[in-house]
């Protein structure tokens, strides 16, 4: 499961409206993939459509859809979102994350 900031939520709920999509029925994929200075590199993006392989979750009234090898990487993970002048945009705080990158885009176990 991931959790959901108040602030994520609120940047969340903005973008997707901006970019057409309904937060009522549209959900946020978040997935990893291999990348990034660390080794691995998160993914973050608005959809529609469902495969098989994914599990939805529900946070703040925010759907998360997440495939299932992206999962086990992602357990007790918390998506935050840090604006103005240091801000960084959407950070993930991952628990399972042994080193991460200055930027923290990318992680490694």
């Amino acid at each position: 499961m991931i959790k959901v900031s108040e602030n994520a939520k609120t940047k969340i709920g903005q973008l997707m409206a901006e970019e057409g999509f309904d937060m009522a029925k549209d959900f946020v994929r978040v997935g990893v993939k291999s990348g990034g200075c660390s080794g691995l590199s998160y993914e973050l993006k608005f959809d529609h459509n469902l495969g098989e392989n994914d599990k939805l979750f529900e946070e703040k009234d925010v759907k998360i859809a997440i495939d299932k090898k992206s999962f086990l990487y992602l357990v007790g993970t918390i998506l935050e979102y840090s604006g103005g002048l240091n801000g960084k945009g959407f950070v993930f705080q991952n628990p399972n994350a042994n080193r991460t990158c200055g930027c923290g885009e990318s992680f490694s176990l």
